[in-house]
């Protein structure tokens, strides 16, 4: 069997550091000793022998033995009983602490009776109403004068005291508030300013003690209507502060450059950021003007991916458009401080107007489409269906596409009938030609149900259509050339339309949308030459009559036909039996006369010049100096031979 196990159910006695006061030490010696009669020097001392003679292991083999001769079972009883004590005794204690409590709860409700009650037993607030009990001192003992006085001086010192740190909290608070009043005036003249500017201040839906300015665009995307709204926020001092959230540190703009053979030619003009230090309403611009502009380099990108056709190329962040095989217009988005520092960056300034006035166009054109949105949700929609709306790409690349590209095709031709009119002028040949550029403009009428604004703009958005026209040599020959280019819907792209009268010709017609330059150019010197033939073929009777008029003998006469016009082959054969031939050339650079003599011909479709023809040749250019004969004179001459 196991050695017995002893368990100490005493609760441990905690020694104070304080020695015990003398009427417990007396107590103590009643209790153990009786009473003091009792005692005397010489039991003390045969006492404290005894306890030197004695086994100090005594008392623990006792125990032990006394333990071993309990069983099991009165261990456990006597176990139960141990613990029925322990509980009892904490029950009671805990009864005097609430006895206690109690007590002094109900001492203390004559004076804060609300504390007081908090601490109270249910059975006591219902046995005894609140400040049934008091206490005070009966027949206090008398008090030395210098006590009282100390006491006062005590109590005026400490009445002084914190009279003293009640004022100076008090004028501290004052002094908060005051600070707080003036940072809140400041904060709210701040944002009546801002108000009073025109900018929309509402609360921040997330934040109900917050207010926010309206800036961006309502009829914006979605992704960028919802960054258009910022808080405004309030520093210590009263300043107000733009919370711009999701918005750049660095103000952003749109950068348009004008590329032409390689160089950049034209830059716009440098976007000027606002400083930090300048007024709430200006860090709002900022914050606008950055918004619209990264929403507009979006909607050129989004723009530009579907004008791949029309040779439209996006990169990571620039769009290029082509206008012509030498120039193209460069898009980017850059921050201000970069386009500030790059605003030399380009080689020349032939094209800054034309960047400047492209940068204008396009910001026009994302307004125009704000206002469509604008004017399509305000009327009444259309019926529900399943399918979701669409929401197509803004006009913004087309309209300036087509313009550039019809402004390109439309100086070529000009340039083009400028350098054929030289020549012919320089020939003696009379013909005038008259270009109305963007004459569609100038015949739509203004539609007065929609702004100005919104008129002016649909002007660039309909087809582009420029004419040029000109009456030829012969009488009642002319020749008509729209130019007509499509922004919007298919075809793009720049087309060319000729109606030419030939009285000679009649049979010649012109092809239809014709979408080459070179094209277009062969077939306006074809024509023209066609009727330099038929002018000649018209005065030759005129100019053989003359030469019988001159009375010249050995002069011979000679009429000119027409025989091969499309190649400008003209034919002739003289009284005396002479066969000529005229080969009439004309291009943008000269206009060219052979004529081919030889001696008599048995027929018209034998070749001339197998029978060793003699070469005689004109060439007119433009601004040729010096005297030369025109080409009727040069044909007189040529006749008279």
């Amino acid at each position: 069997m196991s050695d017995p196990f002893s368990l100490p159910l005493r609760p441990v006695i905690e020694k104070h550091d304080r020695p015990d006061s003398l009427p417990r030490e007396i107590a103590q010696i009643n209790a153990q000793w009786g009473s003091f009669r009792d005692v005397s020097e010489a039991s003390l001392r045969a006492h404290i022998e005894e306890d030197e003679d004695k086994d100090p292991w005594a008392g623990d083999r006792d125990s032990e033995n006394a333990a071993a001769e309990v069983d099991t079972s009165e261990r456990r009883d006597q176990l139960y009983k141990r613990r029925a004590e322990i509980t009892q005794f904490a029950l009671q204690a805990h009864m005097e602490a609430l006895f206690a409590l109690d007590f002094v709860s109900l001492l203390l409700s004559k004076y804060t009776p609300r504390q007081a009650e908090t601490s109270m037993s249910a059975f006591l607030k219902s046995a005894a109403p609140l400040g049934t009990l008091n206490s005070e001192l009966v027949n206090p003992p008398p008090r030395p004068e210098a006590l009282i006085t100390d006491v006062k001086s005590v109590s005026r010192g400490w009445r002084l005291q914190n009279f003293d740190a009640a004022a100076n909290k008090l004028l501290k608070c004052a002094a908060r508030l005051e600070t707080e009043v003036q940072a809140e005036t400041r904060y709210w003249n701040g944002v009546l300013a801002v108000k009073e500017k025109g900018w929309k201040v509402c609360r921040l839906p997330r934040e109900g003690q917050a207010l926010g300015v309206q800036y961006g665009f309502l009829e914006a995307t979605p992704i960028f209507r919802d960054r258009g709204l910022a808080a405004l926020r309030r520093t210590d001092d009263g300043n107000l502060v733009l919370d711009k959230g999701l918005m750049p540190q660095k103000a952003q703009a749109v950068r348009v450059r004008v590329k032409s053979r390689g160089r950049v030619t034209g830059c716009s003009k440098a976007y000027r950021p606002t400083k930090q230090a300048e007024s709430i309403e200006r860090r709002i611009l900022q914050a606008r003007d950055t918004l619209f502009e990264e929403e507009l380099f979006h909607e050129l990108v989004r723009e530009a991916r579907i004008l791949g056709s029309q040779g439209v190329t996006t990169r990571q962040n620039l769009v290029q458009l082509p206008v012509s095989e030498e120039q193209e217009i460069l898009l980017d988005l850059v921050d201000g401080e970069d386009m500030t520092s790059n605003e030399d960056a380009s080689d020349s300034s032939e094209h800054d107007v034309l960047a400047d006035v492209l940068a204008h166009s396009i910001r026009i054109l994302l307004s125009y489409s704000h206002r469509q949105n604008h004017r399509r949700r305000t009327q009444p929609p259309p019926p529900i269906s399943k399918n979701r709306r669409p929401a197509p790409e803004y006009h913004i690349l087309r309209p300036i596409i087509a313009y550039l590209q019809h402004d390109s095709h439309v100086r070529w031709l000009e340039s083009f009938m400028k350098d054929i009119h030289g020549v012919l002028n320089s020939a003696g040949l009379k013909c005038e030609f008259h270009a109305t550029p963007f004459a569609s403009i100038g015949t739509l009428q203004p539609n007065k149900s929609v702004p100005t604004v919104e008129a002016l703009v649909r002007v660039f958005l309909t087809p582009f259509e420029s004419t040029f026209s000109g009456n030829l040599v012969t009488p009642q020959s002319f020749f008509k050339v729209q130019v007509r280019t499509n922004p919007a819907v298919p075809p793009f792209g720049t087309h060319y339309d000729i109606s030419i009268n030939l009285p000679q010709n009649p049979d010649v017609q012109p092809p239809t949308r014709i979408g080459l330059q070179d094209e277009v150019a062969a077939v306006i010197t074809h024509f023209i030459m066609l009727d330099i033939t038929s002018a000649i073929a018209l005065q030759s009777p005129q100019i053989g009559q003359d030469i019988l008029n001159s009375h010249q003998e050995s002069a011979s006469k000679v009429s000119w036909e027409v025989a091969y016009p499309h190649h400008g082959e003209l034919l002739a054969v003289t009284s005396t039996g002479q066969s000529k031939k005229m080969k009439v050339s004309l291009s943008r650079q000269e206009l060219a006369l052979q004529i081919y003599s030889s001696g008599r011909a048995d027929g018209i479709n034998q070749p001339i010049a197998a029978k060793s023809p003699t070469l005689q040749s004109q060439t007119w250019k433009p601004n040729l100096g010096g005297s030369h004969p025109s080409v009727m004179d040069f044909v007189a001459r040529v006749s008279q031979i």
